[in-house]
């Protein structure tokens, strides 16, 4: 086929019968291609082949502290609800008057018809609960990541992360026209070292979660934020993680360590401790302003949904009032720590609700998950390209909501299976 022919096809479609045969002929050719690509991925295949496929399970009720799955009660363990607000009465019956107000969506983007006086309401209560002058709802979390960074950043400048940073931050790096450097986990001699070769790039962005989300620990806040303002480096904390479960009555990262002037971007999600989904930007006025109005992943998305902004609005009124929740889920996670340590796990340098539990082999890792499940526990797996293969683990999540004996029973019978399975308790994390 000729350029001039190819050209007919693609403005046009085919003509004529001769033309819809090529055509046919071609697309099959193209899926035969997609076909022999994809058949040669047999990871997931070989891992049902051997009982240890361990994703996409199927849970028939809400997300509580208890599931079912396959009409057994289990152990909820693995969930980011840290708060359990996602079935408090409140946030459910918030989510419902708004669908009646509403209906169940916007039908477009936040820039043309997908702003609501709810969207508003949440930006500005948002703004105020972080100490910033203005914020930005987008519709997850992770299009925030996707849409901020390359937003605010140029050819001529510098994104330096964290290593071992959320994905979503790492897309958004890699969708920007700046290059990015690594530096090693929390480390601020290393984070030195990139600053100090990148003295001569225009703007130097530092990204990093508040929380991290697989090892639990928190980034150091404190010396990031000194070194920025030594090397004139933009702050830009995602703290997923870290909204309602550190800081002020929740307030994040930024808060708990006393940097919110400091800080000068806080990014979040909504499907953690505000028991819904979407996520936010929160910075000074005229940067917010200028993503509203040039963040691809925010103009060309769907709004977030009444009842989400709802929810979110709900839980935030919960998190600010009443700091019960937080300082129950602080004391679940004091209590599972110490309760893992004394039977020999290692647990890494995690201070939150996040616990995870090193087996360093994705194998043993899948067959405990799997083994768990059986007996009444879900957790999550954690393994290769999540982490490097030497540091699979199983991502132990707490609720506030989850009570002493589920703890407790939870904890010894992963114990238990661990011992079954000859999974080594005290492996540490590689750096």
């Amino acid at each position: 086929m000729n350029n001039r022919f190819l050209k007919k096809l693609n403005l046009y479609g085919p003509s004529n019968v001769l033309e819809k045969l090529i055509f046919t002929f071609a697309h099959l050719s193209m899926i035969k291609i997609l076909s022999e690509r994809f058949n040669k991925l047999l990871a997931p295949e070989l891992l049902r082949k051997q009982d240890l496929y361990p994703f996409f399970r199927v849970i028939e009720s809400e997300q509580s502290t208890e599931v079912v799955i396959n009409s057994k009660k289990v152990l909820m363990f693995g969930s980011n609800s840290y708060l359990g607000l996602t079935t408090h009465p409140k946030v459910k019956m918030a989510s419902e008057n708004a669908i009646k107000k509403y209906g169940s969506s916007v039908a477009g983007s936040r820039f043309l018809n997908g702003t609501t006086d709810l969207h508003i309401e949440l930006e500005h209560r948002l703004a105020r609960f972080l100490n910033k002058e203005a914020v930005l709802l987008f519709t997850t979390g992770f299009q925030v990541n996707l849409g901020v960074i390359p937003t605010i950043t140029r050819p001529n400048d510098i994104i330096i992360l964290d290593r071992l940073n959320h994905a979503s931050i790492f897309e958004g790096a890699r969708l920007s026209r700046a290059p990015y450097v690594l530096y090693k986990h929390n480390d601020m001699v290393s984070l030195e070292q990139k600053l100090r070769l990148s003295r001569d790039a225009e703007m130097k962005l530092i990204v990093v979660d508040g929380v991290f989300s697989m090892e639990g620990d928190l980034a150091d806040l404190k010396g990031i934020t000194q070194l920025a303002k030594q090397y004139n480096a933009v702050v830009m904390s995602d703290c997923a993680h870290a909204i309602g479960v550190i800081g002020e009555h929740g307030a994040g990262a930024a808060s708990h360590f006393d940097v919110e002037d400091q800080v000068d971007l806080i990014g979040g999600t909504f499907s953690k401790s505000l028991a819904s989904i979407g996520g936010f930007i929160a910075s000074d006025a005229s940067t917010v302003e200028y993503i509203k109005h040039n963040s691809r992943s925010l103009i060309f998305s769907a709004s977030p949904t009444p009842a989400a902004v709802a929810a979110a609005l709900a839980s935030l009124d919960i998190i600010e009032s009443d700091d019960s929740l937080r300082l129950q889920l602080l004391n679940n996670t004091q209590y599972a720590i110490a309760a893992f340590k004394s039977l020999g796990f290692n647990t890494g340098k995690t201070e939150t609700p996040i616990i995870p539990l090193y087996i360093g082999d994705d194998k043993k890792t899948y067959e405990l998950t799997n083994l768990l499940l059986s007996k009444g526990v879900f957790v999550n797996p954690v393994v290769a390209p999540a982490v490097s293969p030497e540091n699979s683990m199983i991502r132990f999540s707490l609720m506030a909501t989850h009570t002493r004996e589920q703890i407790d029973k939870a904890i010894d019978t992963i114990y238990q299976c661990a011992k079954k399975l000859e999974v080594p308790l005290s492996i540490e994390a590689h750096k």
